[in-house]
């Protein structure tokens, strides 16, 4: 019975795979960043000299993992004058947090004031249809993000595509592990998430799921297929 299950299931893949081949089609990983995006600038070494100290050799500038936890005086759970701050999400003590640090701290990058929709660098058991988590802020290492987006429109629309079952269905090809990087959604298509897009992007989620279809001309058992296998997302 599971050979059998599991045998479907890589013929399904198998003929979306080979039906996307027939478009000549960018791939989402072009507008994704790795998760040493963000990074300390020379004015927080040049403010606290020490902190050098705490932090692994060839890694003073890195916003690793546990950074947090490393350096609690530079990373604050609020501020009075936000204006001079920017949030940070991480991990401490087991948990996901925000966190606020100078934004002088940080070394400048194309992202730092667009809008991108962040998600964990490891999630999940990699099974098909996992659930991605999102937010819009800087991030540790502990995550990567998509896009670099002017409005809340384009970023909001990109997050609607990845909670799709389509593009979930697409990243489960090649994403068999944990880790999250931009090669694992080698398989999932670009889309236009601007007003002028192919894609009503005001539509539901599942809606949408139904324009992707058609625009990628699925038949039939290829979509009961992701219907079947994908959990929904909101």
């Amino acid at each position: 019975m599971k050979s059998g299950l599991a045998e479907k299931q890589f013929t399904e893949l198998n003929s979306i795979i080979q039906k996307m081949n027939t478009f000549n089609y960018k791939s989402l990983s072009t507008i994704m960043r790795r998760q040493n995006t963000y990074k300390f600038s020379e004015k927080l070494h040049e403010d606290y000299e020490y902190i050098e100290g705490r932090l692994s050799k060839g890694h003073k500038y890195d916003l690793t993992t546990s950074i947090f936890d490393k350096l609690p005086e530079i990373f604050l759970d609020d501020v009075d004058n936000k204006e001079d701050y920017m949030q940070i999400i991480g991990r401490s003590n087991g948990k996901r947090v925000y966190k606020w640090i100078r934004r002088a701290y940080i070394r400048p990058n194309d992202t730092l004031l667009k809008y991108k929709v962040v998600l964990p660098k490891s999630n999940g058991s990699g099974a098909i249809g996992e659930v991605l988590s999102t937010h819009l802020i800087g991030y540790t290492q502990t995550f990567i993000s998509l896009g670099s987006f002017d409005n809340y429109l384009e970023v909001n629309n990109c997050l609607k595509y990845i909670k799709s079952k389509f593009a979930r269905t697409m990243l489960g090809i090649l994403k068999i592990t944990q880790d999250n990087p931009p090669a694992k959604w080698k398989y999932v298509p670009l889309q236009d998430f601007t007003e002028s897009s192919d894609i009503d992007w005001s539509k539901s989620i599942s809606e949408i799921d139904r324009q992707l279809y058609k625009k990628y001309g699925l038949n039939e058992e290829e979509i009961n297929f992701i219907e079947e296998k994908v959990q929904e997302m909101e």
